[in-house]
């Protein structure tokens, strides 16, 4: 649907009045001046539709979810007119605890408020946390035994063929494929632990290959399981292994002659160094990258997700437009328009970056346009969604810092915090400190939230999801 003019709106409201009060009269219940409104009014949500039935404003609402909170003695949320609007006009939907208590304010099922909870595909589900069929749901991980079927397979194909052979090859490189495009459903810990043990598989087979082919298919099979190893090391927080693990896969990928490996290797050692604020080695390990990339989706990624971000630290911003611009081309001009899984790319991901890139050279309405170009791009909930959000959120938090607050309220109830990557857990840091001195509650109620998130690794190594 398109954008809902002023003038619009306002008509709207009129006719949804007439339609209630016409229904009071009539001694029509709810539901039905709710259908009604819908029927003369089909741009209302019905989540919209009920408040107006009731005459409610949105402050009222508020008020009334509020004292539910209240009467369960529990701390009210921050839950703003901003934030609900946004849930009865989109993009946002609310969470499940937010859903539940708007209805038990309303008097209304989730059905009745267009709040079941939806798949990717489209289909309904039970209720918030339950399916009525097997489907994958966004943040939500596959099958418990899933990750270490895979490993066990080819822990199986290497009893029979202890140094490699066509099919341990197959099912090495089946593994990478597998654990790249579910990189998201899983909590960076356990695929972390998964992705290192298939590797440590692949020992004997690396030493003493059955022929040099084999060998150097299953050393690039290694060297793109380093390459995940360094990515989940990072968005552990552990920036030193991070290191460790791409290093070798740049290496493995040079040998190999893989120059997407190496490509891709260099461009997360780009993202480690800024993440350590060495932007002069971040810029060289991208250019590395960008000298070795080949295809346009590779050239685009090594531009908008090492280049890009490590001229618009060093304030290069000239330099930044330029590869941005060259960046979209690229991607642009590719037939496919992208790249699926934790080794690709597509413009959804261009525009995080992109974001970010104009919050570092202090152009956050720039920023915040791109962040909500990323968030819509995004399949919701997801890690790249939260990312996006937390952006805006930034872009958001000088003129208007109760609303970026209740934004990321929002993302921290949909996302566990086992499922928060090191990259999530800095921009919270950043956001959190830009809203010092800040007093509204939203703001500090983010606050102590944020304290009490718990790290994703506890001071004995251990993995607190």
């Amino acid at each position: 649907m398109g954008q809902i003019t002023r003038s619009r709106r306002a008509q709207i409201q009129r006719e949804a009045t007439a339609v209630r009060m016409r229904g009071q009269r009539e001694g029509f219940p709810l539901a039905r001046i709710v259908t009604a409104m819908c029927t003369t009014c089909p741009e209302l949500s019905p989540l919209e539709a009920w408040r107006l039935a009731l005459g409610w404003s949105r402050a009222q609402t508020i008020a009334q979810v509020a004292d539910l909170y209240l009467c369960d003695g529990l701390k009210p949320p921050a839950l703003s007119e901003a934030m609900l609007c946004r849930f009865e006009q989109g993009p946002d939907r609310p969470g499940p605890e937010y859903a539940g208590m708007l209805a038990r304010a309303y008097g209304a099922g989730l059905d009745q408020l267009g709040l079941r909870p939806r798949c990717v595909c489209g289909a309904d589900l039970d209720g918030y946390g339950q399916q009525t069929a097997p489907l994958i749901v966004p943040g939500v991980e596959m099958t418990a035994a899933g990750l270490p079927a895979v490993r066990e397979s080819l822990r199986l194909a290497l009893l029979d063929a202890p140094y490699g052979g066509p099919v341990v090859v197959e099912l090495a490189e089946a593994a990478v494929e597998h654990y790249a495009l579910n990189y998201s459903r899983h909590v960076p810990a356990h695929l972390f632990d998964e992705v290192h043990a298939a590797r440590s598989l692949l020992g004997d087979a690396l030493a003493v290959p059955v022929n040099a082919t084999i060998g150097a298919e299953l050393r690039r099979s290694a060297g793109w399981l380093s390459a995940l190893l360094g990515n989940l090391a990072y968005h552990l927080a552990d920036h030193s292994g991070a290191r460790v693990h791409l290093a070798v896969a740049a290496s493995l990928g040079e040998r190999t002659g893989d120059a997407w490996l190496t490509a891709w290797a260099y461009g997360a050692q780009s993202m480690v160094a800024r993440a350590r604020r060495d932007y002069a080695a971040a810029l060289t390990y991208a250019q590395a990258g960008l000298e070795c990339a080949s295809g346009p989706v590779v050239r685009a990624q090594l531009l908008g997700w090492a280049m890009l971000p490590s001229l618009a630290q060093l304030g290069q911003e000239t330099d930044a437009e330029r590869v941005l611009s060259e960046a979209t081309n690229t991607l642009a001009a590719d037939p496919v328009g992208g790249a699926s899984g934790r080794f690709g790319f597509d413009a959804a991901e261009l525009d995080l970056h992109e974001s970010e890139a104009w919050l570092a050279l202090g152009r956050a309405d720039r920023a915040a346009t791109c962040a909500e170009a990323s968030a819509a791009g995004c399949v919701p909930h997801t890690p790249g969604w939260a990312a996006a959000t937390l952006v805006l959120a930034q872009a958001e938090a000088p003129a208007r810092p109760g609303d970026a607050a209740a934004r990321v309220l929002d993302v921290l109830e949909r996302i566990p915090a086992d499922r928060l990557r090191s990259t999530a857990r800095e921009r919270l840091r950043v956001l959190t400190a830009a809203l010092d001195g800040v007093d509204v509650v939203s703001v500090r109620d983010l606050r102590e939230r944020v304290q009490t998130l718990p790290p994703p690794v506890d001071i004995h190594g251990r993995s607190t999801a």
